[in-house]
């Protein structure tokens, strides 16, 4: 009996040992157990997502704007000049520093049903056709605010801006002609997304006083609503590389028009230069 009674009691913490070491294997560290499989491998819906920024990137449409038109990206050397490579891109950078491929016409010009300052068939009437029909929205919305616009002077093609800039050149001198005209094969206006406007309350003149008028203060505060941006602001010479043009209106698309215009930057500080 003695001997029954000792045998049963060695049972009992058999069987309290294995329930112990039953529990035991189970009690894993939470963090551990939320992020593996039961065979042990990494859960992808639980694991830390190495993506996270590029998902967050996603859902902000600007900030995939920015990298996919990023400056230092969107640039090569071609025939010994950096030469951009989006220039079909609504946001291509052209300046001093970054010209357009050789040869280089946008592949869908376009003429803007808008009041222009002259009457006569022109190179200058035409725009992409997506910067047109922005344009066209642009200018309905200004009349209805009792805004008189008129369109001066939109696509410039290499050979018009060679001519444009040798006058500069030989009447102002080179100097001078770098701040206010484009060299060859660097001008917005070739990419058919840049337009100059004026009014007929300045004369429909390409000065600074068009910034002064009520019409340039209209344009200024509500360009970016229909996509465009003054290109060249007050005070951005020093990054932009040329002097203040109230009138020069560029199309970047309304989403990063308004960033740029929120901002108070400039299309190159917007795009990381």
């Amino acid at each position: 009996m003695k001997h029954r009674r000792t045998a049963i009691m060695l049972l009992l913490l058999a069987m309290s040992s294995v329930l112990i070491l039953g529990g035991c294997g189970t009690d894993t560290p939470k963090e551990n157990s939320s992020e593996t499989t039961q065979t042990g491998e990494i859960d992808p819906a639980l694991a830390p997502n190495d993506d996270s920024e590029a998902g967050e990137e996603a859902n902000d449409p600007v900030a995939a704007l920015q990298t996919e038109n990023a400056l230092a990206q969107t640039v090569e050397q071609q025939n010994g000049k950096a030469t951009v490579t989006n220039a079909e891109s609504n946001l291509v950078v052209v300046n001093k520093e970054r010209s357009l491929p050789d040869g280089y016409e946008p592949p869908d010009l376009v003429e803007p049903n808008v009041k222009f300052s002259f009457s006569e068939a022109h190179e200058k009437r035409h725009m992409r056709k997506e910067a047109a029909e922005a344009l066209e929205k642009l200018f309905a919305n200004a009349e209805e605010n009792n805004i008189e616009l008129n369109a001066v002077s939109g696509y410039r093609s290499y050979k018009r801006q060679q001519s444009l800039y040798s006058y500069y050149v030989d009447t102002q001198g080179e100097e001078y002609a770098s701040r206010v005209s484009a060299v060859p094969g660097t001008s917005e206006h070739q990419t058919g997304l840049a337009i100059d406007v004026s009014s007929p309350s300045v004369g429909n003149v390409l000065e600074q006083v068009f910034g002064d008028s009520a019409e340039g203060k209209w344009l200024a505060q509500h360009a970016h609503e229909f996509g465009f941006i003054i290109r060249y602001p007050e005070d951005g010479e020093s990054i932009t590389g040329y002097l203040y043009e109230p009138w020069h209106i560029r199309y970047v698309g309304v989403e990063a028009a308004t960033a740029v215009y929120n901002n108070k930057t400039t299309l190159e500080q917007f795009l990381g230069e």
